[in-house]
């Protein structure tokens, strides 16, 4: 909302941009709360663009998103069943209506992903999406009497969220005191507090765990690859002026610390 004010505020057309606007969600473990979560989630950005914006074109109302398995639920602990956490997730993200999935290795609670565990990661999409046959149909929960429940539920909560937003002065004054992070941050710790108390079973950390030793395939970068990307930076960097180059770094600060000036040129 805050975006789609700012650029009507500049005296673009809500319908000349709106259509190219797109989101990112994230897709945890509760598998008809994150349905649900995506079916409110189009709801409330249709009822915004056509109610408070008057957006006219159908593509406006349209809630485009890319969706990404939840990487904090990946356990170093068994780290094998992650795959069929992240399979559950990129599920989910499906039968919400993501228009684009990335899809976790079940690594990278450990390091960055080998090649192996990014190859079933792959799989694993491809799996949902020439084998389960769940992309065929749009919005198959529609009509569930669980999942329109919890849709109507998650939408309620989500308005009063907005409105607490709203009466702290909006999303710019909620960033400039801090209170997203402080949201992110309070999350996070109620999350670890119940997996530590138990009250929040995870398989592998605190139930059904096991006393064998993790074991991965390390992901190993080789010396000719690190040597490769040396002779490349090194490369730039001896054709780069370093007079341009921190005169546009100039330019760019100098945009970035003024209220109305487009950064995207500088950049």
């Amino acid at each position: 909302r805050a975006y789609v004010a700012a650029a009507i505020e500049r005296g673009l057309a809500v319908d000349e941009f709106a259509p190219r606007l797109s989101f990112f969600f994230n897709s945890h473990n509760d598998f008809f709360e994150e349905i649900a979560k995506f079916r409110a989630a189009r709801r409330l950005w249709y009822d915004v663009m056509t109610r408070e914006f008057g957006a006219k074109k159908e593509r406006s109302a349209w809630l485009r998103f890319h969706t990404q398995t939840a990487g904090c639920s990946c356990t170093a602990q068994q780290p094998e069943l992650n795959v069929v956490r992240t399979a559950v997730q990129a599920l989910a993200g499906v039968l919400g209506g993501t228009q684009s999935l990335h899809t976790n290795s079940y690594d990278e609670a450990l390091q960055l992903p080998s090649e192996d565990a990014v190859r079933i990661a792959l799989r694993t999409q491809q799996l949902l999406a020439h084998e389960s046959g769940v992309a065929d149909a749009v919005d198959p929960f529609a009509g569930s009497y669980y999942v329109e429940w919890l849709t109507d539920r998650m939408e309620e909560e989500a308005r009063r969220y907005f409105d607490r937003i709203d009466e702290m002065g909006g999303v710019v004054a909620g960033i400039e005191r801090g209170f997203f992070q402080r949201e992110i941050q309070e999350a996070s710790f109620r999350y670890q507090r119940a997996v530590e108390s138990g009250e929040l079973k995870v398989v592998g950390v605190n139930a059904y765990t096991v006393d064998a030793p993790i074991k991965v395939p390390r992901l190993r970068i080789s010396e000719a690859a690190r040597r490769a990307q040396s002779r490349r930076l090194a490369a730039l960097r001896a054709r780069r002026s370093a007079s341009r180059w921190s005169a546009a770094l100039d330019r760019l600060r100098a945009v970035a610390a003024t209220e109305d000036e487009n950064t995207m040129p500088a950049v």
